[in-house]
């Protein structure tokens, strides 16, 4: 594939073939931004660029796999191979492990994800004996996560007197001992959190110069993926690497910078040229995913933002219908005019539930929405839902996996030394864990010489805590000598876990049971397709998957439900957009500062442009909060968008609707069915127009076997009739195509 070049436009050419000196790519919507980066690495490599100088960093597995992928198709797999490519957190685990003597680690460090994290904080505030009320772990959690991003560790915390006051007022004014525990814990169980990697990743390079200018050689030319969405830290360790041949590629987009709750600096993106004076800036303005009216009103939107860079998004695509903007009586009539309004299309226009997303501001939304699917029989999925390694079967497995690699591991050990059930209760765990913290040593080597310590453990649980500890470490001894896939199935019967879930046959029993399988299937594919198929290398890549990059093949086709910051690198055919009042989207948090609001605008473009047809915006005039119905106002965006784009309707209310008269149903079918022609609240198709679906007298002649012709399948056989009414569907056997179910009403049959 050498003229890959060829499929690019001329500003895309021109990005890629750039490749010496500090570059940015500022890309639009839908233009081209992963082609871009992936060109431009096959186009170093075409250059003699060797794979093991290109480092690409991205914020996704899945965004590095769809590269890595794209460039194995050009260069060969081998090649591919021997890039530096994936996310900030998997390439900077990586160096770490490497080079993790000189921070005083070792190189099997376990990575805590936040349920991990949660557990210990949980821990050290019922340690500590302190108001669960004031200090609620998650809100614990995110400050701490904050504080890292903005490098604040516990040891220079205390020279911000700001915070300190903050925390007073807060009501937490034991905070910052909470940090410093959590952090020695940490170091104590041999783990990093996330944001250690990133913090440890600049400690490495500020404190050993030697190390700096190892990578510095090494990694020649650096490409950056969603440059917008970086942190303090994160910016800290690129300038840091690029410092030297100052070859970097940063590509992102200033107007879906939406993560600064989690860190994240548009201002990175915004100065980006103050840190590197010869810059050279390429603008990729081209749309190739949604429709002009779609591009368009993101555009008029987007211009109310004063902090931007500027650019204008244009598109050669179809100029599409315009966008509906309709008003509901509730957030109940807003569930039902989504629900009524996919099933209505998905039959008219034949096509699938995975086209549909639902976008909401808020999770809490989902509920009204759901319900109205459900009654519909729309089958949804809901994004970001519990991951597969969050289920706790799985994490019980992996927790004597992560205590194989790392008998230090803490959390690993407090979840399963009563798991199956041994005898060793929580008040053994509990003593445990006071004489380990009381003599600063780690739980594993408490339990490996209970005798040398003054427990105040019985004779009969220090057996039982001898008998788990032998029981590791027959799993440790092993480690080095069988495969992960061996090892793990090994652990799983041996341990128990195993025959604990079998022996529970109930449909959630059944469920995990299952899930067992389907992880050690993952464990035989990893042996399969890596020569170093240690347990040891399987869990560095299992601590750093996401949700995404675990979607059951069995959820594909549904409709699909997420928050708008969920949504963000994803695109969908038909896109609904819910909830546009003024203190839900923009949220009320962002009424303080013109920044806020800034970011919340950018939030709403980042919904808007997810769409590829079709976008519908809806908002309530009262929204059940609290327990009660409030008075909503409309969005004060849906204000800045050019009226010349939009259509605005009104949802019917449910009590608005009636009731077929039970002794007159002929009559009162006819009419229903004349209201369920269009989308309901929504676009009026003319009579006689292309989308007319066969009227109720039209119903009753069609039969089994009749021969037929549809305008979009052609020519057919009936094979089966099924449901009665407006609900009446046909199994259709088509010459061309094979067999397709479609409902009568909107089938548009030519009997021949």
């Amino acid at each position: 594939m050498n003229n890959y070049l060829n499929q690019l436009n001329p500003e895309q050419k021109k990005a890629v073939q750039h490749i010496e000196g500090p570059v940015m790519v500022i890309a639009g919507a839908g233009s081209g931004k992963t082609r871009v980066l992936t060109y431009r690495i096959v186009h170093l490599l075409k250059n003699n660029i060797s794979p093991f100088s290109i480092l690409a960093l991205t914020f996704t597995n899945k965004a590095a796999k769809e590269m890595r992928n794209r460039i194995e198709e050009i260069v060969g797999s081998s090649i591919a191979s021997s890039l530096w490519m994936g996310t900030f957190h998997s390439v900077f685990s990586r160096i770490l492990r490497i080079e993790a003597d000189k921070l005083n680690y070792p190189q099997n460090f376990t990575i805590y994800d936040t349920e991990d994290s949660k557990s210990l904080i949980r821990s050290i505030i019922k340690e500590f004996d302190l108001d669960k009320d004031h200090y609620k772990v998650s809100v614990v959690l995110n400050r701490i996560s904050s504080l890292k991003n903005n490098f604040i560790t516990s040891k220079n915390y205390s020279k911000y007197h700001e915070l300190i006051q903050t925390d007073k007022i807060a009501k937490r004014p034991e905070f910052e001992r909470i940090y410093r525990a959590y952090d020695q814990r940490c170091v104590k169980a041999s783990a990093m959190d996330f944001d250690d990697l990133l913090i440890n990743t600049y400690l490495l390079l500020d404190n050993f110069p030697q190390a700096l200018l190892k990578y510095q050689n090494k990694f020649q030319h650096i490409l950056i993926d969603e440059y917008q969405d970086t942190n303090h830290v994160q910016y800290l360790i690129i300038k840091k690497l690029a410092a030297l041949n100052e070859n970097i590629c940063v590509v992102g987009d200033d107007a879906q910078s939406i993560y600064s709750f989690r860190g994240a600096k548009i201002e990175n993106i915004l100065n980006f040229k103050n840190d590197y004076p010869d810059l050279k800036s390429y603008k990729l303005e081209q749309n190739y995913r949604s429709t002009a009216t779609i591009v368009e009103t993101a555009n008029s939107l987007i211009g109310f933002n004063e902090n931007q860079i500027q650019k204008t998004v244009w598109t050669e695509n179809e100029k599409g219908e315009k966008i509906i903007v309709c008003k509901c009586n509730s957030d109940s009539d807003e569930g039902r005019l989504v629900a009524n309004t996919i099933f209505e299309i998905k039959y008219r226009e034949q096509v699938h539930e995975k086209d549909f997303a639902i976008l909401y501001r808020t999770n809490a939304q989902s509920r009204a929405i759901e319900e109205a699917l459900r009654k519909k029989n729309i089958p949804y999925k809901i994004y970001g839902g519990l991951s597969f390694y969050q289920r706790k079967e799985i994490k019980d497995i992996l927790a004597y996996c992560r205590l194989t690699i790392n008998p230090n591991d803490e959390e690993a050990l407090k979840r399963i030394i009563n798991y199956p059930a041994r005898g060793i209760g929580q008040t053994t765990i509990q003593k445990l864990i006071t004489v380990s913290n009381n003599m600063n040593i780690s739980i594993w080597h408490l339990i490996n010489n209970l005798s040398e310590f003054d427990h105040g453990i019985n004779k009969g649980t220090s057996n039982k805590i001898s008998d788990f500890s032998a029981q590791i470490n027959s799993y440790i001894s092993q480690s080095e000598k069988y495969d992960a896939y061996f090892l793990a199935e090994h652990i799983a019967k041996s341990s128990g876990v195993f025959n604990d879930l079998y022996n529970d046959k109930s449909p959630e029993g059944v469920s995990r049971f299952e899930n067992i399988q389907e992880l050690l299937n993952g464990l035989k594919d990893f042996c399969e397709n890596n020569e170093e198929n240690l347990l040891a290398n399987y869990m560095q890549d299992v601590a750093l998957l996401t949700n995404q990059d675990n979607e059951k093949k069995e959820d594909f086709n549904k409709v699909t439900l997420m928050t708008v910051h969920a949504a963000k690198g994803l695109e969908f055919p038909y896109v609904f957009v819910v909830g546009l009042e003024q203190n839900l989207f923009p949220s009320l948090l962002a009424s303080d500062s013109q920044e806020n609001l800034e970011e919340e605008r950018r939030l709403f473009y980042v919904a808007i442009t997810r769409a590829e047809k079709r976008l519908f915006l809806s908002h309530t005039t009262n929204r059940f909060r609290w327990g009660n119905y409030i008075f909503c106002e409309p969005s004060q965006f849906l204000s800045e968008i050019d009226e010349k784009f939009i259509i605005k309707k009104e949802a019917e209310t449910k009590k608005e609707k009636k009731r077929p008269n039970r002794f007159d149903f002929k009559k009162s079918f006819k009419k229903i069915e004349q209201k369920l022609t269009p989308p309901k609240g929504f676009k009026k198709i003319k009579p006689g127009s292309h989308n007319t679906p066969i009227v109720s007298s039209d119903l009753s002649i069609i039969k089994n076997g009749m021969s037929v012709k549809h305008a979009k399948f052609g020519k057919g056989k009936i094979i089966e009739i099924s449901g009665e009414n407006f609900d009446k569907k046909a199994t259709i056997f088509f010459e061309n195509i094979g067999q397709k179910q479609l409902l009568l009403r909107f089938a548009k049959l030519e009997i021949l």
